[in-house]
């Protein structure tokens, strides 16, 4: 019986709990938050609650209940060290070092990664420091993506035709970044279709979990502002009805690449969740983006799915021997759903800003699978915040039947609420095969 230490509050952590006590092996569970999470409490032997800012205070609870190794779920603890000082304190901990988490922290780190060790998947980039030479890299390039250098939630990314329309107002928008921060990416626009590819690594061996597509749009019909994330599906074969086999292996490929120049760069071995954010261009997959950890909403998708024993994944991950496990996952579809505030996404003065503070009730949500994220437990029931509440996923043999499944939970939550129809509709997805056929030419 393990004591193992969670660290995170969200539906992603929801999960991860949920897989941890699946265990043969009975782990008792401690969790480390930074706002009362209901269902990770639930599950939890003890919890307690804190910043992720501050190593020592998570370093005394583990201590105290003598973990035997810690998972981390959110990029801020990571970003913050808290690797390091369990290290320090003798425990290992499934995820990076601040060192190797930059592969997400700092954008500039991971470009620059990938150019250095003659990686493929990048697209022509500048970094910069200053305004000086933005207007001429912009002009060089026919369509541009503007990303500040640092942690956005996944809502920093500026794409032109989504975010802005000219390149003077892209130059604007460069100039606003660098007053905020201290330096930003200016990338071409690649023309294809995103898929996500979680993978896990030991610093040696990478694994691929069962692709999934997230939707950032808020609205419908991929509209409105980008979230954290709207939704996610999977499908039962682990693949995308728009990508070729080739376009999957190239994904992988860089990964393993990566995690390889990871060691080369920091002396480290990578331990923990390589996410990969891909785009399948008629020119092959790129890379978009690397995230650190488990995706939000996308590990909801795939540790559900989980045949292999998720503690034991763990300990592999921490003694380098992920060669030496078979890791499946059920063939299934998944349809994630995220329940958010009505106000969510929209500027503070729109009439529906205030629903983030409103008191919901969750009522039975049939055969689909509840992940709370950010809801404030008080004395007299839940409550919203401004952030996404619910995940509510729909696990079924087909996508449609997963999607039902999902729509039927998410009827459950009663309040000043609201999520997106459309995520798993064959709709949907046929405007992605459609659209990847017309880029290749088929």
């Amino acid at each position: 019986m393990p004591n193992i230490l969670l660290v995170g509050n969200g539906a992603r952590e929801h999960a991860m709990a949920e897989a941890i006590m699946r265990s043969k092996e009975k782990p008792l569970l401690f969790s480390y938050m930074k706002a009362n999470n209901p269902g990770i409490a639930s599950l939890s032997a003890k919890t307690k609650m804190g910043s992720y800012a501050d190593p020592s205070a998570i370093i005394l609870f583990a201590r105290e209940n003598k973990i035997e190794f810690a998972v981390i779920g959110p990029e801020d603890p990571l970003g913050n060290g808290v690797v390091d000082a369990l290290a320090e304190a003798g425990i290992p901990a499934v995820g990076p070092t601040k060192s190797l988490a930059r592969l997400e922290t700092s954008k500039a780190f991971t470009r620059n990664l990938v150019s250095k060790y003659n990686i493929p998947g990048n697209p022509q980039f500048k970094v910069f420091t200053d305004i000086d030479g933005v207007e001429v890299f912009l002009n060089k390039l026919e369509s541009v993506v503007i990303k500040p250098d640092g942690l956005t939630g996944g809502k920093g990314v500026l794409v032109q035709g989504d975010h802005f329309a000219t390149k003077q107002e892209a130059l604007t928008l460069c100039k606003q970044i660098l007053s905020e921060s201290n330096s930003l990416i200016v990338e071409e626009k690649f023309d294809g279709e995103e898929f996500s590819l979680q993978c896990l690594c030991d610093g040696k061996t990478i694994v691929g979990t069962p692709l999934v597509q997230d939707h950032k749009r808020r609205f419908d019909g991929d509209r409105g502002p980008n979230t954290g994330g709207m939704g996610s599906y999977s499908l039962p074969d682990h693949s995308m009805p728009f990508l070729k086999p080739s376009d999957i292996e190239e994904g992988l490929e860089i990964t393993r690449q990566v995690a390889a120049a990871l060691w080369s760069e920091t002396g480290s071995p990578y331990k923990g969740v390589m996410y990969g954010g891909f785009i399948a261009t008629k020119n092959g997959t790129k890379l978009l983006e690397y995230n650190a950890r488990f995706g939000d909403p996308e590990a909801m998708n795939i540790l559900p799915l989980l045949k292999t024993d998720f503690v034991e994944i763990c300990q592999h991950i921490i003694a380098g021997t992920l060669d030496k496990l078979k890791i499946e996952f059920e063939p299934k579809a998944t349809v994630c759903k995220y329940v958010v505030p009505k106000g969510y996404g929209l500027p503070a003065d729109h009439p529906d800003a205030a629903s983030s503070k409103a008191k919901i009730e969750v009522g039975d949500v049939g055969k689909a699978r509840l992940y709370y994220s950010s809801v404030d437990k008080k004395e007299d029931g839940l409550y919203l915040s401004s952030s996404r509440a619910i995940g509510i996923v729909g696990i079924a043999d087909t996508l449609d039947e997963a999607r039902l499944i999902a729509e039927e939970g998410v009827k459950a939550v009663k309040g000043p609420v609201d999520y997106r129809e459309d995520i798993g509709t064959d709709a949907l997805i046929q405007k992605r095969i459609d659209h990847m056929k017309k880029i290749r030419k088929e």
